[in-house]
């Protein structure tokens, strides 16, 4: 496998959706794919798709294209898929209530092991089989339990506070929903999930999509035959 120093942060960024097609495939027993097949289940250019895989050391065979289940295995290894990540959940307003109900979490190997919030009504209680504590108990939880990432779905005026509390605690992941720009250590890794950036990226296609159609009509010529 080559040096990771090789491999751009776009690469990783697809290297999920290759692999959710490669499940696909896999669900219904379909046990060879090609570069070309692949690209029309992804969206992406079969070259690239050759190209990034070839960075980690290539899995195919040329006119027999990737072996279903070796690609994924391979990728689940790329992906540390293969590892069981802890999570705590902080606000469990909306979004994270439908985080803590989502199932396919713990199919890969991600746990979400608590959650916290100041919400009396909600402190106590058990959503989707995790316990939501207290957040003012988050400092003591941590202490004595190894946590992996921290999922915020916080409002964005305390989520620096709160996110400070899990680095100085030894987390080191953050998968960010909160609309702010968070200041972590160094060996931090932090993944924005900025929910309107991706609305106004949708907005933008669908816009563009919609100008091209109605170009397409207005240039369209027909020809009418009197009869």
């Amino acid at each position: 496998m080559k040096n990771s120093g090789d491999r751009s942060p776009s690469i990783i960024r697809r290297l999920p959706k290759y692999y959710r097609a490669i499940c696909e495939l896999s669900e219904i027993t379909i046990s060879r794919v090609s570069s070309k097949e692949l690209g029309k289940l992804t969206g992406f250019n079969p070259s690239q798709i050759r190209q990034d895989l070839n960075s980690f050391g290539g899995f195919g065979q040329q006119g027999y294209g990737y072996n279903v289940k070796n690609l994924k295995e391979n990728l689940e290894k790329i992906l540390n898929l293969t590892t069981k990540k802890t999570m705590v959940l902080l606000g469990v307003g909306n979004l994270g209530n439908a985080l803590l109900n989502y199932p396919g979490f713990n199919e890969n190997g991600f746990e979400i092991v608590a959650a916290f919030d100041r919400d009396r009504n909600k402190i106590g209680t058990e959503i989707g089989g995790v316990k939501v504590h207290d957040i003012d108990t988050l400092q003591e939880f941590l202490k004595t339990n190894t946590i992996d990432i921290a999922v915020l779905t916080l409002h964005k005026d305390v989520a620096q506070r709160y996110a400070t509390i899990c680095a100085e605690n030894g987390i080191r992941g953050f998968w960010n929903f909160a609309p702010k720009k968070l200041r972590l250590p160094s060996r931090a890794v932090v993944e924005n999930i900025w929910l309107n950036e991706s609305l106004y990226t949708l907005g933008y296609f669908l816009t563009e999509k919609i100008r091209e159609e109605d170009e397409l009509l207005n240039n369209t010529n027909y020809d009418f035959i009197e009869k």
